[in-house]
């Protein structure tokens, strides 16, 4: 029987390229891939991987040897441990036994004190020596380190314990307790404050710089303490448990239209998906995949902002990372973000070439593009792999969930399921009728209902919990994402979820969070404003102004970021960070944030999420629709004549569920308030995916056949618009006030 190469490389879970090498090394001569061999070629394969098989099962075998010795070890090591602290323990209990009172006569009993008094100060020698004897074999053997004391010698003869040069601290403790930590009295600790310039209290806080600094002055160094001790705690338990095998986590990334989103909906609708016919309906951000070789869990959250974000709070969620490059296109730079983002987080890239069955493609060219960037296809003999696909019409999208299984064989991804759940918050919500509704990521452990947890800077216990199709599971273990009820507050994306012991230790880490949380917010730096760029720059603390443009096409981006580059100032210089097109998210206030920039939006606006993330991180942002405005405005800024600026305040937001036909009236918006007030003569503006569709004023407002001056949030009511041209079902109606505020300079 004979057959091609790549088939055969399929049968053994080989690359092409290994299969190629491999028939080649064992002296038979072949082509490529393509090329057709018979049963000896076969037979060859055959006994190499089999002898292959039979020496990594060796050094298996060595391994497990090796270990199980050391593991004797170890416990003879801790039995010999064990009996010498027995034996020390059992000597010093004999020393301390009180013989018996008789009554005796009253010379005899002063004669008997005498004695006892010698015997007492010979007993006080022994004992110190005996625990001096005890430490010393204790420090032979190793193990955990007793906690020492320092204390004032006042016998000559006493033997002080050794003192430690290191304290381990929390951040914002107090001044009393940072004392107690050192064995000084807060006066003195005080003191040294008012030395280094610093008015404090003993009741008040510390940061993190301020108690290493002190702490030198009284020379001890200083170790923070990781405050998550449950969470170090769960994590032990990882070395002596048994690991079993778990299936992928898998997020698909890469340029705008270039096709992640038709992957997504093809793998939904095609027969590969657990679920009803014709697709899966979504209730959380996550779902699993069955494929005939393993399962498969995709993040619905396709695009690398979020992505970095979960990664920038400390969370390695995804496994693999799909990156997909349209065949007709080029390695863009929102591609060429993704691999930095991927790369980053230390995660194995799948390229998956999109759009083959498109006429004049050249697939060379993009290989070539991508090998620039260090992702070399396995054919040209590099270690990546790539796969041509179609996501309209689903050509080798079977190939490619192979290739992803294939990757996750080769990285022996496995997970403890007998522990504690531990896993990470992929979205988070708040429902009027449930509360607080969390998509959680089981990463290690089998999370069960009434497990109690931390969630983030919240506690919580599992009341509830649904899968990704909204059917209630009792239990998800790793690797499964699941809908779970029950936080006590809303946290956020990337947030680590961790099941602890009991509701009462859940609720004390809560506690400390919130604290810390409280005490970094109230120390938050304040952002830079438009406003008080010339100030800033009087003091000397800025020498450029940082800008993240956002607008709603590329061309007007690029002519907004040139005429801003040119602005020229003696003092300062105008930087443009970042640009892009679309909506202000969450990822351009991040970067604002962290780079001390302001967001000019042209065109666009910022979502709800980026809205209250700006707000929350002090980060501000300018919406524009007139080029030479921004460039008079910034000018304004640099040079410090800032007039008066028009703030707009948002006073209400409706979302359309129907559009009304009204005799003699014309078309009415049949809509439901979301968010504060809709008022008539209210100014408004017509949202679709965050774009502006039209503006105007409310004509009229009804609620059913009574006309009303305002509806609150919650009610349904009838919007008259002065323009309804283009308005359709599901865009937000958004009413605002503007109103005149004076800048200035302080």
């Amino acid at each position: 029987m004979k057959k091609r190469v790549y088939d055969l490389a399929k049968e053994f879970n080989l690359s092409s390229k290994a299969m190629v090498d491999m028939v080649r090394g064992l002296g038979f001569e072949i082509k490529s891939h393509s090329s057709t061999v018979g049963d000896d070629v076969i037979k060859a394969v055959e006994r190499k991987i089999k002898e292959q098989a039979d020496e990594v099962k060796k050094g298996l075998e060595e391994k497990r040897r090796k270990e199980e010795e050391r593991r004797r070890e170890e416990e003879d090591k801790l039995r010999q441990k064990r009996e010498a602290e027995k034996r020390i323990l059992a000597e010093l209990a004999k020393s301390k036994k009180k013989p018996p009172k008789k009554a005796e006569p009253k010379k005899v009993e002063i004669k008997r004190k005498k004695e006892k008094r010698r015997r007492h100060k010979e007993h006080i020698v022994d004992r110190k020596a005996v625990e001096a004897s005890f430490r010393q074999t204790m420090s032979s053997l190793g193990g955990v380190k007793r906690k020492k004391y320092h204390r004032p010698d006042k016998d000559s003869q006493s033997i002080s314990a050794e003192a430690t040069n290191t304290i381990k601290v929390q951040e914002y403790i107090t001044v009393s307790e940072l004392a107690a930590l050192m064995n000084v009295k807060p006066a003195q600790v005080v003191a040294k404050c008012m030395e280094l310039g610093m008015m404090a209290t003993i009741n008040q806080r510390l940061d993190m710089d301020t108690i290493q600094t002190i702490a030198l002055e009284f020379n001890y160094n200083v170790e923070e303490e990781k405050l998550y001790a449950e969470e170090e705690e769960i994590a032990e338990q990882e070395e002596s448990a048994k690991l079993t095998k778990r299936w992928p986590v898998v997020t698909i990334m890469g340029h705008v239209d270039h096709g992640k989103t038709s992957l997504l909906d093809y793998i939904r609708k095609s027969n590969i998906v657990a679920g009803e016919s014709g697709g899966i309906t979504q209730h959380i951000g996550a779902y699993v995949v069955n494929h005939a070789d393993g399962k498969i869990t995709f993040l619905d959250t396709p695009g690398h902002e979020a992505f970095s974000a979960m990664r920038a709070r400390g969370a390695q969620v995804t496994d693999i990372v799909v990156l997909v490059v349209a065949a007709d296109d080029a390695v863009m730079p929102q591609t060429v973000e993704a691999i930095d983002h991927a790369r980053a987080a230390g995660v194995p890239i799948i390229v998956a070439i999109n759009k083959i069955d498109l006429p004049n493609i050249n697939l060379d060219n993009i290989k070539n593009q991508l090998a620039k960037h260090n992702l070399v296809p396995e054919e040209w003999g590099g270690k990546t792999i790539m796969v041509e696909i179609s996501a309209k019409y689903g050509t080798n999208v079977d190939k490619l969930l192979d290739m992803i299984l294939l990757q996750a064989e080769m990285m022996e991804l496995k997970a403890n399921a007998e522990r504690r759940a531990l896993g990470v918050v992929v979205e988070a919500r708040l429902d009027k009728g449930k509360g607080v509704i969390c998509t959680i990521l089981v990463q290690k452990g089998t999370l069960r209902v009434g497990d109690p947890f931390v969630c983030g800077v919240y506690s919580g216990k599992v009341r509830a919990m649904f899968d990704e199709r909204g059917n209630m599971v009792t239990e998800a273990q790793p690797s499964v994402p699941v809908l779970i009820l029950g936080a006590d507050g809303v946290p956020q994306a990337g947030d680590a979820f961790v099941v602890t012991r009991s509701e009462s230790a859940a609720k004390e880490i809560s506690q400390k969070r919130l604290r810390l949380k409280r005490e970094r917010d109230f120390r938050l730096i304040n952002r830079i404003k438009l406003t008080d760029v010339y100030s800033r720059i009087k003091e000397g603390q800025i020498r450029e102004l940082n800008l993240v443009i956002k607008g709603d096409a590329d061309g007007s981006v690029e002519a907004l970021s040139d005429t801003l580059s040119k602005i020229e100032h003696k003092e300062v210089a105008v930087r443009v960070i970042h640009r892009g097109v679309g909506a202000i998210n969450e990822s351009d206030v991040m970067l604002a944030a962290a780079s001390d920039a302001i967001i000019i939006g042209f065109h666009v606006r910022p979502d709800i999420k980026a809205a209250e993330l700006a707000q929350r991180e002090g980060v501000d942002y300018r919406l524009y629709k007139i080029i030479y405005e921004v460039e008079s405005d910034i000018k304004k800024a640099l040079e410090g004549l800032l007039r008066p600026e028009s703030v707009e305040i948002k006073t209400g937001a409706a979302e359309i569920r129907n559009i009304i036909k009204v005799p003699k009236v014309g078309f009415i918006a049949g809509s439901i308030v979301k968010d504060g007030a809709i008022k008539r003569n209210a100014k408004y503006r017509v949202l679709r995916n965050s774009v502006i569709i039209s503006e105007g004023t409310i004509t009229s407002l009804k609620r059913f056949k009574d006309d009303v001056r305002e509806v609150q949030s919650g009610f349904e009511c009838g919007i008259g618009l002065s323009s309804m041209q283009d308005v359709k079902e599901g865009d937000i109606i958004e009413t605002f006030e503007i109103t005149e505020k004076a800048r200035t300079l302080d």
